[in-house]
């Protein structure tokens, strides 16, 4: 699916942002929008947040074998 795809690279995009904060003391996110209290800032942690809750479901759906997809 489109969604899972879209939130797995949010995900990655957090992940990295949080072993920049972790290796180099640096918060990228941040960086990028003025500081921790920015607007921007909150809704990329927010929207980081979101999306791994959604994909915890993707550790619980069951996978279609492609060969049946496409019968």
């Amino acid at each position: 699916m489109l969604i899972d795809r879209i939130a797995l690279a949010i995900l990655i995009i957090g992940g990295i942002n949080w072993g920049s904060v972790g290796l180099f003391k640096f918060d990228i996110v941040a960086w990028i929008f003025g500081g921790v209290e920015s607007i921007g800032a909150r809704i990329v942690y927010v929207l980081v947040a979101l999306c791994a809750l959604w994909c915890i479901s993707l550790l619980f759906r069951e996978r279609v074998p492609s060969e049946e997809r496409q019968m």
